[in-house]
């Protein structure tokens, strides 16, 4: 059911006060100015669909402000999406000034300081979710703020309707088709950035190979982090879990089977080392962050064919010059075995301290 604030019944001496209040508190908080002189008319209507909110909104002419000290009372980022519906307004986000004419789309973060001014009555929707949904890099989000988007042809041309259908009927869908439908506006507008941010293609490929790398080196230098999962990954990167799957599509391997093959190809490294005081299985196994005594045996020995234990003690005496079993994989080389443990594609668990 929408959730609808209007000034129609308010005293003409407190509208725009109300009207002020009812906007800061259905989108982000922010300072209204009215352009004209005389009663000011103002309604918005809101829906939710999971963590996307849509809202219509239709006043006079007047001048919207989101400043520094108002995004500090701010929680969350968000990204919006405004739909011009009739009128036009200039946008300016960025550095960067744009006219907005009927049926242009702009693509606004919350975060940072942005103005709409309205020089007469005007309508437009509001498409707004959290910006860790959009699983786009920061990056990509300052190249399209502060840009009028046609909707003539291209991308646009086919989302317009879309977008101008879901508003209308926003109240209409049940719990579970809500939701889904705000997993595909999400994606649409992720497609919509990249395709701004990188209109030749080329730029995105590289970006996301050098994301990958970055995400391949935070995992290698965080093994030993027992919360290390695909969940910090992305909060570490400013980017959405689902777009860090997306990431490693086509790299053989998903991001938990990563975390784990590489915890194991180290725990397997300091097992073979000689020393005159070598470590416990425990101690190595913590330290390479697993927690849980049966999920790294289980794990080891399905990557290595034989223990922890026994590793340690077949390689230690193939050092000596002994004689040493058919073992198939070495320090470092993890079969496929060890990418289909059960558990491989949840936050690794690991060893407590015990007995070595």
């Amino acid at each position: 059911m929408s959730l609808v604030l209007t000034t129609a019944s308010v005293p003409d001496r407190d509208k725009v006060a109300y009207w002020n209040d009812a906007v800061s508190r259905t989108l982000v908080p922010m300072t209204v100015a009215p352009r004209g002189d005389g009663p000011f008319d103002g309604r918005i209507a809101t829906d939710r669909l999971g963590y996307l909110q849509v809202s219509t909104m239709e006043a006079d002419a007047e001048r919207v402000s989101r400043t520094p000290a108002l995004i500090a009372r701010s929680s969350e980022a968000l990204v919006a999406v405004g739909v011009q519906i009739s009128g036009t307004a200039t946008f300016i986000q960025d550095g960067r000034r744009a006219e907005v004419g009927e049926g242009d789309l702009v693509v606004y973060d919350t975060t940072r300081p942005y103005s709409f001014d309205y020089p007469q009555r005007f309508a437009t929707h509001v498409f707004q979710l959290p910006r860790r949904t959009l699983g786009v890099p920061d990056s990509d989000i300052r190249q399209v703020t502060g840009n009028a988007i046609g909707t003539g042809d291209g991308f646009g041309a086919m989302l317009l309707p879309f977008l101008a259908t879901l508003a209308s009927s926003a109240d209409g869908y049940p719990p579970a088709v809500a939701n889904r439908l705000a997993g595909n506006v999400v994606d649409l507008f992720a497609t919509l950035i990249a395709e701004r941010a990188h209109p030749g293609g080329t730029d995105a490929d590289t970006a996301r190979s050098h994301l990958l790398l970055r995400v391949r080196d935070h995992i290698n230098r965080s093994l030993g982090d027992p919360d290390l999962s695909p969940e910090s990954i992305a909060r570490t990167h400013r980017i959405s879990v689902r777009y860090l799957h997306r990431l490693f599509e086509g790299e053989g391997t998903t991001v938990g089977r990563l975390i784990q093959q590489r915890r194991l190809e180290e725990c397997g490294r300091e097992l073979a080392r000689r020393g005159r005081t070598a470590p416990t299985v425990s101690a190595v196994a913590q330290r390479w962050g697993f927690v849980n005594p049966a999920h790294f045996s289980r794990s080891f020995r399905a990557a290595y064919g034989v223990s922890p234990r026994e590793w340690r003690n077949l390689r230690t005496a193939q050092d000596d010059g002994g004689l040493s079993p058919a073992v198939t994989s070495a320090p470092g080389t993890v079969p496929k075995a060890a990418a289909d443990v059960h558990g491989a594609d949840r936050p690794m668990a690991g060893l407590a301290p015990s007995s070595g």
